[in-house]
């Protein structure tokens, strides 16, 4: 992204500034055009959101007083360096009821800690099996 921090009147990034917005190929957002994706020099993995513009977003929301919203982009820019499949595993293990013992959610985060960095998702998921266990959402199984 940018080396200076995003304020608030930078909101929405796409708009106000373009050129700074780099994709995972580093391409800015107005090199993203129809005809390069109809040639085939634009590609999906230009597509994709990085960590940085991410956090760049999580700063703007800091700063617009939305700390929430800003912890939110901060776990999805963690998520970025996680396999699609390992999030969707995790995922269903959150759903209420999917996850048998509180151990599988504890090793859903221990994995996306040690494997991939990601420290708040993980933390985030330890929170989830804390709740799940003192609200009884484990799957019952005889």
């Amino acid at each position: 992204m940018t080396a200076k921090r995003p304020r608030v009147a930078d909101y929405p990034l796409a708009e106000t500034q373009p050129s700074k917005v780099l994709g995972p190929n580093c391409r800015s957002l107005e090199e993203l055009t129809l005809q390069g994706i109809m040639d085939g020099t634009i590609t999906m993995e230009d597509l994709r959101i990085t960590p940085s513009a991410l956090e760049a977003q999580a700063d703007i929301a800091e700063a617009a007083g939305r700390p929430n919203l800003a912890a939110n982009f901060r776990r999805a820019s963690e998520l970025t360096r996680v396999p699609q499949e390992v999030i969707m595993a995790t995922y269903e293990r959150l759903r209420p009821g999917r996850a048998s013992r509180k151990q599988e959610l504890l090793e859903a985060a221990r994995q996306l800690r040690e494997t991939y960095d990601a420290h708040r998702i993980a933390d985030f998921v330890e929170e989830a099996a804390e709740v799940y266990e003192r609200r009884g959402l484990y799957k019952f199984r005889y």
